[in-house]
C-alpha cells in the first residue's frame, strides 16, 4: 500500500549544483542519453534511471573488462557502463506491466525532465510518451533521441552511432587518402555521434527549462525535445559541409591532414611521431627559422596559407624529410619556444600522466558499491560560484529500487510483492 511519508532525501552526499533543483527521469540506456543524464547530475540533477528488471542498460554487459570488486573478482558492470551513469540512481521497473507503467508515471508527476531513447512510437503503447505524460505534469521537458527523428522516411528504422558516421559524412573525410596504404573510408574510435548527440540533448534541455521557467511565479508549461543522431552527425560537419556547400566539390580523405590549412598534421621524427598546427604564416615563417628552412619562407608556393594548401603534395613530403632529423622532445622544446603549436601523439597511458591532466584532476575514483573504487573521468565545465560535484558513483543494477519506490511511498511489503511479481 501507499502512505504518506515524506520523501527521503536523494541521497547522503547532497547536490549542490546549478540543477540541484532538478529532478530528471532517466529512461534511456546505452550512452547518447545517458551521457546527457550523468552531464545533469553532475550538475547537481536528482537523475533516476529506470532500468529492466535483471538485465538493465545494454552496456552494462559490453565488456571485458569489467570494473573489478573488493576482491579482484569481475563485477557484472562493464567498464562502458562506468563512462556514462555517475550521479545516478538505479530502478528497476518493468515499463511493460501496468504496476510498473504506475510507477514510471508517478516519477514523471514530480519530475522537471524526461529522458528517453526508445524507437518512434515505442513508448506510446504504455502511456508514457510525451502526450500522454504531459496530461499528467503539463510542466514535464520531455527529450526524445531517435536515430532519425519523430518524423520523415526513416523514422522507424533503428539508429546507431556506426550507421550514423557512415550516413552523415563523417567517415568520408576520415581516414587515409585514396592512392595510400589502408585507404578507406574510417569510422572515429569513440562513439563521437552518441556523445556529441548527449550534449546536444543537455543544451536542449537547459533551454527548453529556462524558458519553462522564464516567467518566474507564472511558469510556462515544458515542451518535446526531437533529437536526431543523423542531425547531430550533419550539424558536426562544421566547415567540412560549409567547404562542399560554398564549392559543390565534395571533400576527400585526407589522413591527419587539413583540408583548409597546411601543414595542419602528424609528421615523422627521429624516434616516433609528432603533430605540427601551424595556423598563419607567421607561425610558419617562424618554423622555416628554427628548421633552417629559411628559402621556404618566400618560395611563393609555401609563403601563404592558400599557397600551401595548393602545393601541399610538393610541401609535406618536404617537411617529413626535415622533422626526422630531431627527436619529438626536441622539436617540441624548439617550436613551443616560437609560438609555433606542436605536440605528442600520446596513447591513453601517456594521457593519464600528462602533467596538465593530472594538474586539472580529470582522472579521479569514487567509491563503488561493490566494495571497490570506480575510476572515472571529470567534468571538464569548470564553474566558480556553482561546481560541478561528484556524489555517486555508478550505481549497481535495482541499487536504489526500495530507496526510490519508498519515497515515492510504497511501503515494504507492496515493495516484496512488486518484486515477487517481476514488476521491479
Amino acid at each position: 500500500m501507499l502512505h504518506e511519508t515524506p520523501a527521503s532525501p536523494p541521497s547522503s552526499k547532497a547536490a549542490t549544483g546549478p540543477l540541484s533543483h532538478i529532478k530528471i527521469l532517466d529512461l534511456s540506456r546505452v550512452l547518447a542519453g545517458p551521457w546527457a543524464s550523468q552531464l545533469l547530475g553532475d550538475l547537481g540533477a536528482d537523475v533516476i534511471k529506470i532500468e529492466r528488471p535483471q538485465v538493465g542498460d545494454e552496456t552494462r554487459h559490453w565488456g571485458p573488462p569489467y570494473l573489478a570488486d573488493g576482491n579482484g573478482a569481475p563485477t557484472a558492470d562493464a567498464a562502458y557502463f562506468l563512462c556514462a551513469n555517475r550521479n545516478k540512481r538505479s530502478l528497476t521497473v518493468d515499463i511493460t506491466k501496468r504496476e510498473g507503467q504506475a510507477i514510471v508515471r508517478q516519477l514523471a508527476a514530480q519530475s522537471d525532465v524526461v529522458l528517453e531513447n526508445f524507437k518512434v512510437g515505442g513508448l506510446a503503447a504504455y502511456g508514457l510518451d510525451y502526450a500522454g505524460l504531459k496530461k499528467i505534469n503539463p510542466k514535464l521537458v520531455y527529450c526524445s533521441i531517435t536515430g532519425f527523428g519523430q518524423d520523415g522516411p526513416y523514422a522507424d528504422r533503428a539508429g546507431y552511432d556506426f550507421l550514423i558516421q557512415g550516413m552523415g559524412g563523417m567517415m568520408s573525410v576520415t581516414g587515409r587518402a585514396d592512392g595510400e596504404a589502408g585507404a578507406g573510408p574510417q569510422k572515429v574510435g569513440v562513439a563521437l555521434v552518441d556523445v556529441l548527440s548527449g550534449m546536444y540533448a543537455t543544451v536542449a534541455v537547459l533551454s527548453a527549462l529556462a524558458h519553462r521557467d522564464l516567467g518566474g511565479y507564472r511558469a510556462r508549461d515544458g515542451q518535446h525535445i526531437d533529437l536526431a543522431l543523423l542531425d547531430v552527425q550533419v550539424a558536426c560537419l562544421a566547415n567540412q559541409a560549409m567547404n562542399y556547400l560554398v564549392t559543390g566539390k565534395v571533400p576527400g580523405r585526407l589522413g591527419n591532414g587539413h583540408p583548409n590549412i597546411v601543414p595542419y598534421q602528424d609528421f615523422p621524427t627521429a624516434d616516433g611521431d609528432m603533430l605540427l598546427a601551424i595556423g598563419n604564416d607567421g607561425q610558419f615563417a617562424r618554423f622555416c627559422e628554427i628548421a633552417e628552412r629559411r628559402e621556404w619562407i618566400t618560395d611563393a608556393r609555401f609563403s601563404t596559407n592558400g599557397a600551401r594548401v595548393k602545393h601541399r603534395a610538393v610541401l609535406i613530403p618536404l617537411l617529413r624529410q626535415t622533422t626526422v632529423m630531431k627527436t619529438t622532445a626536441e622539436w617540441i622544446v624548439l617550436l613551443e619556444s616560437a609560438a609555433v603549436a606542436c605536440g605528442p601523439i600520446n596513447d591513453l597511458a601517456a594521457v593519464f600522466t600528462d602533467a596538465q591532466v593530472i594538474h586539472s584532476g580529470l582522472r579521479f575514483d569514487m567509491p563503488h558499491d561493490s566494495g571497490s573504487q570506480a575510476p572515472q573521468v571529470a567534468n571538464p565545465i569548470n564553474l566558480s560560484a556553482t561546481p560541478v560535484n561528484y556524489r555517486t558513483a555508478p550505481p549497481k543494477l535495482g541499487q536504489h529500487t526500495d530507496a526510490v519506490l519508498a519515497e515515492l511511498g510504497y511501503d515494504a511489503q507492496t515493495i516484496v510483492r512488486l518484486r515477487s511479481a517481476g514488476v521491479v
